[in-house]
């Protein structure tokens, strides 16, 4: 069989894959610390599952319109007005299968051959998949430590060609834990103004911030920034609703509707009495965030002291999601090697940075319990010293 040439251009997901045999090796009893899945180890608020089950009950259980149950629509828009201060109405917003399925979906409908879309290195590591699917091309720009992993607005401008189209920012960062401030956006807004381009602001990780970091949607910087503005976000990770498959896309009105339709060809409308625990979450307290949040907090800070006293190890302190990215250089490995050798030897999954472009970290998720944070590091330290010390 001849598959098409664009599957071939596009690895699987390693960390899926990762979190994958994690689970395999857990099911056969082995004993695993796994650290691999973005993923909150909460259950899904109480409230959200109920208002679920009352849509189940009220025969919620019919094909929507493919865009999205209106009542969600508008609740979306309502939080993107008085949370983010961005002037959005229901025909400004798409529900989607998951905040992933929302930037497939935008690829598909702006990116096409030729067009180049500049991404931040460390990144998410479906972003330049998405592009090559679209058969755009992704522009890595680089960034490291000493900027804190985040692009300047120097590096942007002159990665900037007449070819560009869309520039993707993601703050809070997956894979980093790093958030831009005010001034940053700021600065990176003006740059996008003046070259005229898009950009598309991935937000999924917008509530999870630590030690006062402030999330600033850089489409609320005025007008003209505005018109030029995406927004990407979803449920999964504020709300522990990863399984629900629910995300959503904003944008300019001809953009949104574009998006509809490559939808109403593909999956159609997203699960429907689902949305209603969607709804649910919007418009119900926040309390449940600020919750998660604060566990988050303790186990960011147990995770990265941990991590900074085994020696070899460098890790920058994240302000927001739920990821260390510790820098591994000095053990004189690349990241698949650590990443199997760690998993084998001492049954601790972590995500190789090579998935996010940059070979010399690897990825930690710290949305597990305290208990399982101690026991991995304590394999993950006994493991840098048998390597790096003897």
């Amino acid at each position: 069989m001849k598959l098409a040439s664009r599957v071939g251009q596009v690895p699987p997901s390693l960390t899926l894959a990762i979190s994958a045999k994690a689970k395999a090796m857990k099911g056969e009893g082995i004993d695993v610390c796994s650290f691999s899945a973005g993923e909150p180890d909460f259950d899904t608020p109480a409230h959200i599952k109920a208002a679920a089950e009352k849509a189940l009950q009220d025969g919620k259980t019919k094909y929507g319109p493919a865009a999205g149950e209106p009542k969600l629509r508008e609740a979306i828009a309502r939080k993107l007005r008085d949370d983010n201060g961005l002037c959005y109405n229901a025909e400004n917003v798409i529900v989607t299968n998951g905040g992933k399925h929302s930037l497939f979906n935008l690829m598909l409908a702006l990116i096409e051959a030729g067009d180049e879309v500049i991404i931040p290195a460390p990144y998410w590591l479906s972003y330049p998949e998405m592009v090559k699917l679209a058969e755009g091309t992704p522009v890595i720009v680089d960034t490291d430590a000493s900027t804190g992993y985040k692009i300047t607005p120097d590096q942007l401008r002159s990665a900037i060609t007449p070819k560009t189209k869309l520039f993707v920012l993601n703050s809070p960062s997956n894979p980093t834990g790093m958030v831009y401030t005010p001034a940053e956006i700021k600065a990176l807004a003006e740059i996008v103004v003046e070259k005229d381009i898009l950009v598309v602001s991935d937000e999924i990780y917008e509530k999870i911030l630590y030690d006062g970091a402030e999330h600033l949607s850089i489409g609320a910087l005025g007008p003209e920034i505005f018109e030029r503005t995406i927004i990407s976000n979803g449920f999964a990770k504020a709300y522990s609703m990863t399984g629900w498959r629910l995300g959503y896309l904003a944008g300019p009105v001809e953009l949104i509707k574009a998006v509809t339709t490559i939808q109403s060809h593909s999956t159609s409308n997203v699960c429907t009495f689902a949305q209603y625990g969607a709804i649910a979450a919007l418009e119900s307290s926040q309390d449940c965030v600020q919750e998660m949040c604060e566990a988050f907090a303790k186990r960011r800070q147990v995770m990265l002291d941990r991590l900074n006293a085994i020696p070899g190890l460098m890790c920058p302190k994240p302000d927001g999601a739920f990821y260390m990215f510790p820098d591994i250089s000095k053990t004189g490995m690349k990241s698949l090697e650590f990443c199997d050798a760690l998993l084998s030897s001492q049954q601790v999954a972590v995500i190789p940075g090579i998935a996010f472009g940059a070979d010399d970290c690897i990825r930690l998720s710290y949305a597990t319990d305290m208990a399982s944070i101690e026991k991995g590091m304590d394999r993950l330290e006994k493991f840098v010293r048998e390597r790096t010390m003897g």
